[in-house]
């Protein structure tokens, strides 16, 4: 009997950790993404000019690169739970702020939604090594197929749910506080039902001192990390412009950014579990390597040609670049200390690294109407991310 109940308590324990990965998962891109497509109406409802209608998706890139380190540094200070549920709790008041009614609320909010996905960020991938050390490739690719299908959903239904509503733009924004306190609630529930696992889990992060930014390894997956956001930022940020001066009109570009999203929904679920049980991944480099490029040269040469061909292209050497990322942190650390550890300085560095993409992108621009040069410079990014990446997917932990 007590076995049949601890087992019953063991099932409803598991569940409730996919819960949370879940949940948490899908709060770490919607709340940014969602906001393009409602941006000109945010900008003429409350006044804006272009700068600081640009700040709105800058700011919480910002936050990643400047505090994904810090986040990373005082993980010891509390269990992995209780890290998920302050960033949810920052999180869910950073969504409310930002549609409470002016600028101010506005960019505060934004500031609060980039640290709350910052802190998730930095932290679901020590989650996911602490509580599936045997599914890690598995579970990795749940978090990242969670992430971008609620990130296509929030792009493409952003305008449509604010109709729904009634609210505008402030119903588009303000309906995924839903999902993250539907996530809070989950968090909390896991809290309470399993405390001494949870504390135990937390004390184990005390036991690393180690200096992440002296290892070689710990380089090579944070500029691999950085490239491959570098592209897919740099061509999400300029891809309807580009586009638009191809020649495609209306919600056609539209379209070629879900294709992109959509495309990289399957192989971010099969890519980790495929790659977990490689012996090292230089196979998968070289693939997201080929595609990403060709990808890249035929947005350059053919244009507006195969253009749906060309966006599956890179939603799948993107998608699956992204999530071998931060299946990395987990496969190439010895503890969910260090796992921790390396997601925030992968993030921090990657994410400043690809903060640099779309103005490089656009400038080059101002050189060459034609954009070619605007690609060439992310063919040459991924050559460099080529390099990088094959050295991390050596069989190498960064602790060594």
């Amino acid at each position: 009997m007590k076995n049949k109940i601890r087992r019953r308590s063991s099932y409803i324990v598991l569940i409730i950790n996919v819960l949370v990965l879940i949940l948490v998962s899908s709060n770490l891109r919607s709340p940014i993404t969602s906001v393009g497509p409602v941006l000109n109406q945010i900008s003429n409802s409350l006044h804006l000019d272009n700068l600081q209608s640009s700040m709105l998706t800058s700011i919480p890139l910002l936050m990643f690169a400047s505090c994904s380190v810090l986040v990373s540094r005082f993980s010891h200070r509390f269990s992995i739970n209780r890290f998920l549920l302050y960033a949810l709790i920052i999180l869910s008041f950073g969504l409310f702020m930002r549609v409470f009614g002016s600028v101010w609320t506005l960019f505060t909010g934004s500031i609060f939604i980039g640290l709350g996905v910052c802190i998730g960020n930095v932290i679901t991938p020590g989650y996911i090594k602490n509580n599936f050390p045997k599914q890690i490739g598995l579970m990795t690719g749940i978090f990242a197929v969670s992430m971008n299908l609620t990130a296509a959903l929030a792009s493409g239904y952003s305008v449509s749910l604010g109709e729904w509503t009634g609210y505008g733009w402030r119903g588009s924004l303000g309906v995924w506080l839903v999902i993250a306190l539907l996530a809070l609630f989950v968090v909390i529930l896991e809290l309470l039902l399993n405390k001494s696992r949870i504390k135990q889990a937390g004390n184990s992060l005390v036991k690393s001192n180690f200096n992440m930014f002296k290892s070689a390894q710990a380089w090579n997956i944070s500029i691999f990390m950085g490239l491959q956001s570098l592209v897919y930022y740099s061509l999400i940020s300029w891809l309807p412009a580009v586009l638009g001066d191809y020649g495609m009109q209306g919600n056609e570009p539209g379209w070629v950014l879900f294709i992109i999203q959509i495309s990289m929904i399957p192989i971010t679920f099969v890519g980790p579990v495929i790659a977990s049980k490689m012996k090292n991944q230089k196979a998968m480099i070289v693939f997201i390597s080929v595609l990403m490029l060709v990808s890249i040269l035929m947005f350059a040469w053919l244009k507006s040609e195969w253009i749906y061909a060309t966006a599956v292209l890179l939603g799948l050497s993107n998608g699956l670049s992204f999530s071998l990322s931060i299946l990395f942190f987990s496969l190439r650390t010895k503890s969910s200390a260090n796992a921790i550890k390396i997601s925030g300085m992968a993030q921090s560095i990657g994410y400043l690294i690809a903060a640099f993409g779309p103005a490089v992108f656009g400038k080059l621009h101002d050189y060459d109407t034609s954009w070619k040069l605007s690609f060439y410079f992310l063919g040459i990014s991924v050559i460099v991310m080529f390099y990088f990446g094959i050295k991390a997917a050596r069989t190498k932990f960064v602790e060594d």
